[in-house]
């Protein structure tokens, strides 16, 4: 077993916001007298993340994703708890951490907007005191497997987003981090430039053994590239451990796929929801404990030709997972 380069232990973050009175009476009481309200963002949360580990860090909107990871790279103070990162603690911004870890926000830009990309790589090799020829071969070699090479001396303003989200990323590589974390990296992107990324993020994590934390609202990409995650809701510790499992544990339904060998018509919805329906196929959704009791009914009752039971896909059961614990939620 590896040793855990982060380790967090009840990990809080409360903030407080001045709750300002109606009208002008409220605005002079104000000056006197403020009341506050808290709001707790990260809520008691533990886990530790081994070196080389791929995890994906997911939870509804507003559910404190984000929050953990700008506690993690020191860019906010906690209310409580510990937190370590690569042995150092993150709020105190040792440089030795700063020069070992990278935070890439997908809504956030580290490219300076009005110089073109390769400059904005220069200032980024001189901030870390990285050598001229080890900051041309790391250029060279990021940029041809992410296939911006002819994009270098363009300005960063005129770059497409998918362009512009994979010079950051580069960016966020050129110091050979050991950790890496990801916040909604391919938001925006198109199916191919997503494609690339997560290829590349994959390629990346298996010969540098960097330990990265991705948050995303594509299932696709959590899928593809983790085996483990990490679920928050409402700043609390929801779920930690296999991808693979999340299905077994959260599902209450499996899915059932009935073909028919003639045009057939049925009161369907009395066994299950139906997903589906054409007059040779229908596809339910059915209760777990009602799946063999379904099955036998169907055979009996209609011309079957072929029958399946499949598990739901997990973005499905996350989905539903957050909308029953968080309506509304959406997944991050």
């Amino acid at each position: 077993m590896k040793k855990p380069v982060i380790e967090v232990c009840g990990l809080t973050k409360v903030f407080r916001t001045y709750k300002k009175q109606p009208g002008l009476a409220g605005a002079v009481r104000g000056l006197f007298r403020r009341e506050y309200s808290e709001m707790r963002a990260v809520d008691c949360v533990t886990f530790n993340i081994a070196e080389g580990e791929f995890v994906g860090f997911l939870g509804p909107n507003g559910a404190g994703k984000t929050t953990v990871l700008k506690m993690l790279s020191g860019l906010v103070q906690p209310s409580g708890g510990e937190a370590r990162v690569l042995g150092y603690t993150p709020w105190e911004r040792r440089d030795a951490m700063k020069r070992q870890f990278a935070l890439l926000m997908g809504q956030k830009n580290a490219l300076w907007w009005d110089l073109p990309a390769r400059e904005s790589l220069e200032l980024h090799r001189v901030i870390y005191g990285i050598e001229r020829p080890r900051f041309a071969s790391v250029v060279e070699e990021l940029t041809s497997l992410l296939d911006v090479e002819d994009k270098l001396d363009v300005m960063v303003r005129e770059l497409s987003l998918g362009e512009r989200m994979k010079m950051e990323l580069i960016t966020a590589l050129l110091h050979s981090p050991r950790v890496l974390f990801l916040d909604e990296p391919t938001i925006g992107l198109d199916v191919t430039s997503q494609k690339k990324v997560r290829e590349f993020l994959k390629r990346h994590n298996r010969s540098s053994e960097v330990t990265i934390v991705l948050t995303s609202h594509y299932m696709g990409d959590i899928e593809e590239l983790c085996q483990r995650v990490v679920i928050i809701d409402h700043g609390k510790l929801f779920f930690d451990g296999p991808l693979s499992s999340i299905v077994d544990r959260f599902s209450s339904h499996k899915v059932l796929h009935l073909s028919f060998s003639r045009e057939t018509e049925g009161r369907f919805e009395e066994m299950g929801e139906v997903l589906e329906q054409s007059p040779l196929s229908v596809r339910l959704r059915v209760l777990r404990s009602r799946v063999a009791d379904v099955c036998r009914e169907a055979l009996a009752t209609w011309p079957v030709s072929d029958l399946a039971v499949t598990e739901p896909s997990v973005e499905e059961v996350i989905r539903q997972l957050f909308d029953t614990v968080h309506p509304g939620g959406q997944v991050a």
